[in-house]
Parts: C-alpha cells; sequence; structure tokens
C-alpha cells in the first residue's frame, strides 16, 4: 500500500489523484462539471453527476497509475465548501439540485438576519459574517421553497450536507452521515468553540438538528467505501474543505503564515493557531484543518471571481479559444493602458461584503484594445488577492504578531508568470510557488496519510513542501501604493447604487 488517492471535487471539474509517499502525483483524471443558471445570481450542480464523476475519476485514475485498490493506503476528501445538498435518507436522491457558493438567492434571509440584529451572535459563535455565500441560508431556501421538505426534514426523513458528506454518503452507500470541521465551520450554524451544532442558529433558520452530519477532525475515520466501487473496501481516512486542505497542502501548520489559491475564486487564508481571532478588517475567522482535539483556526478572506474572469472573457466576450490563451494576450500591451476591471459578477466577499456590487470596467478610452482588457482582467485577481493580504496584515498588527513575510500560493492561475509577479509587485513581499501546485488535493492525501499511518507527523510533511519559483518584489512601493488607490477608486464606482 504505497499511494494515496485523493478526490477533489471542485466547482468547475472533479478530480481523483493518486499521490506516492512523496506527494508527487502519479495519476489523475478529471470531469468538467455542468454549471448550472436557471436565474441572475443562481448558481447550480446537480449532485447525482457530481457523485457519477467522482467515482468514474477513481477508476480511471488508478487505472492510469497501472495499480489496483491494493496498493492505495488511504482516501482523502477535498472540495468545493457552502455548496449546499439536501437528500433523502431512503433512497439518496437529492430533493433539488445543489446550491453552489457562489449563488446569492439567500440574500433575503441574510439581510432579515442583520435586521434582527443577529449578526454579532452569529459572529461570535461561527466566526462568520452573515452572507449569503455560507450554508445556513442555502439549507433553510430548500426547506422553504421545496414541496414537503420541511415536513421531511422535521420527521428525519432528509439529510443535509456540504459535498464532502454527499460524497461520504455515497462512497459508503449511505452507511456513513459526517463532515468534517473545516467544512462544517462552512454553513454558519457550528459553533466553532466548540465544534458542535449551535442549536440556538438551527433554531431560529427552522432547520432540524437531525438533517445535520456528525462532525470529526479532518483526520479521522470517515468509514470504508463500497467494496464494488474500486475491487477492495479502502479507509477514507482524511477530509478537509478546499482552502483549509490547501492550507494545509502548503505546509502552513504554524501561525501568520498564509497561503492563496487562485482558482475559481481565490481563497487567502492565514493561520492564527489555536487562537481564536476575530478580524476588524472585513476577513472571517474560520476552523483550521484540524488532526485531533486541538483547536486550530485561520484567518480568511475570499474573491469571489477569481480565474472566473478569465472564463468569461473566453466565453461571454469571446476573447479567446482558451483560457491559457490571455497570457499571451495580456503579455501583448505593457499595461492595461489606464483600464481597471472590478469583477463583481456575484457581489464582493472580503474585505468589501457588498453583495449589490456590480462588475465595472473602467478608463476605457478609444485606444482600449481586448489586450489591454485582459490584461486588466488578470490585474484584478491580484487587486483583490492585495486587498485581502492588507487586511491580514493589519489584523496581526493588531494582535501583536509579526508582518507576512511571504505568501505561499497555488492553484490553476498560479502559473500565471505575469500575474505571480504582479500580485509580488502590489504586495511587497516575495509570492513562493511550489512546486506541487495541487496543494488542496495533496493536503487531502497528507491528511489521509496522517491518519492511516502513512506519515508519520506534521514535520515529515514540511520536508515534502518544496519551491518551485520565488517571485521577488520589482515595483517602486509608490507605484504600487498609486495602484492600488485606482484600484480602491474603481470599487467604489462598482458599489455606488
Amino acid at each position: 500500500m504505497s499511494h494515496l488517492l485523493a478526490l477533489d471535487q471542485g466547482t468547475s471539474s472533479t478530480r481523483s489523484i493518486v499521490f506516492d509517499r512523496g506527494g508527487r502525483i502519479i495519476a489523475l483524471a478529471q470531469r468538467e462539471l455542468t454549471q448550472r443558471y436557471p436565474q441572475p445570481g443562481w448558481v447550480e450542480h446537480d449532485p447525482m453527476e457530481i457523485w457519477r464523476a467522482q467515482r468514474d475519476t477513481m477508476v480511471e485514475a488508478l487505472a492510469r497509475a497501472g495499480i489496483g485498490a491494493q496498493a492505495v493506503q488511504a482516501i482523502g476528501i477535498t472540495n468545493q465548501r457552502e455548496t449546499t445538498i439536501v437528500w433523502d435518507r431512503k433512497t439518496g436522491q437529492p430533493v433539488h439540485h445543489a446550491i453552489v457558493w457562489q449563488d446569492r438567492r439567500a440574500e433575503p434571509a441574510c439581510a432579515e438576519l442583520r435586521e434582527r440584529g443577529l449578526e454579532p451572535l452569529i459572529l461570535q459563535k461561527t466566526g462568520l459574517r452573515v452572507d449569503a455565500y455560507f450554508s445556513a441560508t442555502k439549507l433553510k431556501w430548500i426547506l422553504d421553497h421545496v414541496p414537503g421538505a420541511r415536513a421531511r426534514a422535521q420527521a428525519g426523513d432528509l439529510a443535509f450536507g456540504t459535498v464532502d458528506s454527499w460524497l461520504i454518503w455515497q462512497l459508503t452507500g449511505g452507511g456513513r452521515h459526517l463532515t468534517d470541521v473545516s467544512n462544517a465551520a462552512r454553513t454558519m450554524l457550528l459553533d466553532v468553540h466548540r465544534n458542535a451544532w449551535d442549536e440556538e442558529l438551527l433554531d431560529t433558520l427552522g432547520i432540524p438538528l437531525a438533517m445535520m452530519p456528525e462532525v470529526l477532525p479532518s483526520a479521522a475515520d470517515f468509514g470504508e467505501t463500497r467494496a464494488e466501487l474500486l475491487g477492495r473496501a479502502l479507509p477514507i481516512s482524511g477530509v478537509a474543505g478546499d482552502q483549509q486542505s490547501a492550507l494545509f497542502g502548503q505546509a502552513c501548520f504554524h501561525p501568520g503564515m498564509a497561503k492563496n489559491t487562485y482558482g475559481t475564486g481565490c481563497f487567502m487564508l492565514m493561520h492564527t493557531g489555536p487562537r481564536f481571532q476575530l478580524s476588524d478588517n472585513g476577513l472571517v475567522t474560520t476552523s483550521a484543518a484540524q488532526t485531533g482535539p486541538q483547536l486550530e483556526y485561520a484567518l480568511e478572506g475570499g474573491v469571489f471571481v477569481g480565474g472566473a474572469v478569465v472564463q468569461w472573457l473566453r466565453d461571454g466576450l469571446g476573447a479567446f479559444e482558451r483560457s491559457s490563451d490571455v497570457e499571451g494576450l495580456a503579455r501583448s500591451v505593457p499595461d492595461s493602458g489606464g483600464v481597471m476591471f472590478v469583477p463583481a459578477f456575484t457581489g464582493l466577499g472580503a474585505p468589501y461584503w457588498n453583495p449589490e456590487a456590480r462588475g465595472t470596467i473602467v478608463g476605457l478610452t478609444r485606444g482600449t484594445t481586448m489586450a489591454h482588457v485582459a490584461r486588466a482582467a488578470l490585474e484584478s485577481i491580484a487587486y483583490q488577492s492585495a486587498a485581502l493580504l492588507l487586511a491580514m496584515s493589519r489584523d496581526a498588527r493588531a494582535a501583536g504578531a509579526a508582518p507576512l513575510a511571504e505568501l505561499r500560493v497555488d492553484g490553476g492561475a498560479c502559473v500565471n508568470d505575469l500575474l505571480m509577479q504582479f500580485q509580488a509587485d502590489l504586495l511587497g513581499i516575495p509570492v513562493l510557488r511550489p512546486a506541487m501546485i495541487e496543494t488542496t488535493a495533496l493536503g487531502a492525501a497528507f491528511l489521509a496519510g496522517l491518519q492511516a499511518g502513512f506519515y508519520r507527523d506534521r514535520e515529515e510533511l514540511s520536508a515534502l513542501w518544496r519551491i518551485e519559483r520565488r517571485f521577488t518584489p520589482t515595483m517602486p512601493r509608490d507605484q504600487a501604493e498609486e495602484r492600488l488607490d485606482r484600484w480602491a477608486r474603481a470599487v467604489r464606482q462598482a458599489c455606488a447604487p
């Protein structure tokens, strides 16, 4: 048993990856995931499509690796967070499409919670701001709008889960209804001081406790897969939401270490250790992946539209055929020509938290070309991420911690050298790209490996992290500050009524 299998269920695709003991990829299989937009601001996935894709990629990845299930020590799962699924406990069939984390339909329910003055209570218990981004109001929407759902939930016939729980249910043939603390912490229903569902919040939203999965540490016994899936029952030993999994995969185990993932959205996390620290600068506090009873936290900021802005240029405007073409187009001009692009297609997340903001392009002239827009789109990813890191730095100073000295990066868009250099220039600190950029899946494999005895401890995992390239700032700080000021003005325009 010399390998680990990571299941990486993301927003845009579903993947299975086989890792060896050194954390190297042996084989990978991937399926694109259909995005459904029933109304403006609504985003849905088909839960059965998610499961079929995960099942099929598991089989394909092992076949490509040339190994059987007998060579796999354990399975780790990482997943898009906050995405909400409700299914029938008897049939295993979902009662509604999955409501994706980007979906904004539950904003009226969030507004009601704010109007009732409940945000301070929710913030203290969960570490989260009241926002439709999180699972709680998505779940309430399903119970309120699917005929008969609330009565069935109260009778104990329905189960709720984020994508990890859905996959565990399917993998175990309905034998286990579980989640890990890092996913549970993103529901806006978990008391992160106790790692337990908060009955006061459940009652406030009319959600029966019987619907909720059991919460375990991120490295734990999550059951075994059905033997017929891969020819042998395999233990599921590690589970973490994608961003906490990436933090773990980046070996950010100590307070003050930070990573940024450049995917469909961008998510920056800074480990804060066992101390629960609320942000004064628009960030949220979340549970980090936990390997035992010790509580661990992180400050987090999320950018709703990161790499998705490139997909929009490709699919919405037809600017190029492949997403990878964006760097060449952006490099064809020396700068953005004064264009600033705020991709607030579904509002703005941290540190702004403005659900009413909308996508805005400013600074257009007769000389503006698609190349300038493409460059501004790429730069918007770095600007939004810079706003997050600056907020984290202010929180770190307020807590008496040392300022951030470096940023570790991962995710699909981090292979873009132009973007990474611009990110380092804006931040004024080195940006470190590891040799293994699939750190989300790697984190899940690491967690599973620790639980299964494949690895001894976190020190062994730290030794496996290796840098591929360091991007050092070259832009003068006064020039970087001037650009950040221009970005802030563009954001104010995007937020104007």
